[in-house]
Parts: C-alpha cells; structure tokens; sequence
C-alpha cells in the first residue's frame, strides 16, 4: 500500500488526470512506475527488436558462426 501527501495543486492535477483517462490512481501508477521503469532500460538495438539475426547469415559454407 501507497500512502502519499500531496500538495493541493498536484491533487487538483490527480483528479483532472483520473477523470480524463477513466482510470484509478493505483492503476494510473502502475503505468507511470512501468514507463518510467522502460525508460531506464537499455535500448534494444534493431536486430534485436527484430528477433536476432537470421540463421542463414551466421552460417557460412557450413560453418556455424557464433555471436556470443
């Protein structure tokens, strides 16, 4: 459990957010917490967003190429 005090001008900004989104203020953490968690992360590179490198390009003439 989460128990904040907040000043009435952020609190006043809370429930405008609440009522635009039709969200709960648990949930409304949650994914505040995780965005800014995403952001903290490393940055896939694009071979990696696309699932690694293709297996017939680390394969020459039969030999198995690893990228370890």
């Amino acid at each position: 459990m989460l128990n904040i005090q907040l000043d009435p001008e952020t609190e006043a900004r809370l429930v405008e957010i609440l009522a635009k989104e039709k969200t709960t203020s648990d949930e409304l953490i949650k994914r505040l917490v995780k965005e800014r968690w995403l952001s903290l992360q490393p940055r896939q590179t694009i071979v990696e967003r696309r699932g690694g490198h293709p297996e017939h390009l680390l394969e020459l003439s039969g030999v198995r190429i690893s990228i370890d």
